[in-house]
């Protein structure tokens, strides 16, 4: 057993749990952690509180799965009623939180979670002013910092997102969703990451990429993090054809069952494809047998045909393959 876990251990079985597990944590990993006492009757009343907000988001998602189902039959509810319907069951939720915070207005968890709830429910610009003064309250937080960084990523300024991307990853360096979140948000607004690192289109692709490789440092096994990295080439030019196929062979490592494993080798005959190696091509689509699949084999095996005649007639390279 490891030196960390043993310590852990050992500071769960204290006499003051909390106090220990925190104190343990920072002189370990450097990152400060705030472990709440279970016992205080203000943090049993906000994991209620949270009970309450999941046991109605919960109930309110299956409301829509069902009216999705039953509208693909003809018999869904009108948007209208669906819509009071879930107003109806998430109003005392919203209520409670007010409630809560009324009474606890420096509480900086209840204002983080309940930022998310007003986000769920699209009130946006209330869920942000809750996230602010969730950071306000305790800036070492670094989920206040992230969501806030989502937010500004979607609707400007973009640049305060990095900002914020940055703080959560100095106060949370272990949590990959962070970097995950902060390379997409780089790679999608390269000319504001261009700007704002005064760095150049090829050097901004580095950047979001060694975020994404950082993320996956941190969660190896995550196939949606693996696949996310990997897509990331699509949009780089030129095409870094090798680093391309080692992204989409490691995902092909990671993936976890055969329909997984059948999409990555259509990603990896698309760039064998550009790459003029038709043979190598045409191996990754034979190995795809899934129907989900069958109308993008069918177009790459058309490209591969079309190319493969251009190939015989021309020395000069081919145009890129269907994306």
């Amino acid at each position: 057993m490891s030196s960390f876990l043993i310590g852990l251990l050992s500071a769960l079985v204290a006499t003051n749990q909390p106090a220990a597990v925190s104190n343990f944590v920072a002189r370990t990993t450097g990152v400060p952690v705030n472990v709440p006492n279970p016992g205080d009757p203000v943090e049993k009343e906000y994991r209620k509180l949270l009970e309450l907000d999941d046991a109605a988001q919960e109930e309110v998602d299956k409301w829509i799965r069902d009216d999705t189902a039953f509208g693909e039959q003809g018999a869904g509810l009108a948007g209208s009623t669906l819509s009071a319907r879930v107003e109806q069951r998430l109003k005392p939720v919203r209520e409670a939180y007010e409630d809560f915070l009324r009474r606890h207005p420096d509480h900086a968890r209840a204002h983080l979670a309940y930022g998310s709830f007003l986000h769920d429910i699209h009130d946006e610009e209330a869920g942000v002013e809750h996230w602010e003064k969730a950071r306000e309250l305790d800036p070492k937080n670094p989920a206040a910092w992230n969501n806030l960084a989502n937010h500004y990523g979607h609707r400007s300024p973009v640049k305060k997102s990095f900002e914020y991307y940055a703080k959560a990853i100095e106060l949370d360096p272990r949590e990959p969703v962070y970097y995950q979140n902060f390379a997409t948000t780089v790679f999608l607004f390269r000319k504001d990451a261009m700007e704002f690192y005064e760095i150049d289109e090829q050097q901004v692709f580095n950047k979001s990429l060694e975020l994404y490789r950082q993320a996956l440092k941190l969660d190896p096994n995550n196939f949606v993090l693996a696949t996310d990295l990997a897509q990331t080439y699509y949009g780089i030019k030129p095409v870094r054809t090798d680093d391309a196929l080692a992204a989409w062979e490691y995902a092909l490592k990671v993936a976890s069952n055969d329909t997984e494993r059948e999409g990555v080798y259509l990603h990896l005959a698309r760039f064998k494809l550009n790459a003029r190696r038709f043979d190598e091509a045409r191996k990754n689509i034979a190995r795809v047998t899934n129907e989900v699949y069958a109308v993008l084999k069918n177009r790459l095996l058309r490209n591969l045909e079309k190319q493969e005649n251009l190939a015989k007639g021309t020395n000069a390279p081919p145009p890129l393959s269907d994306k």
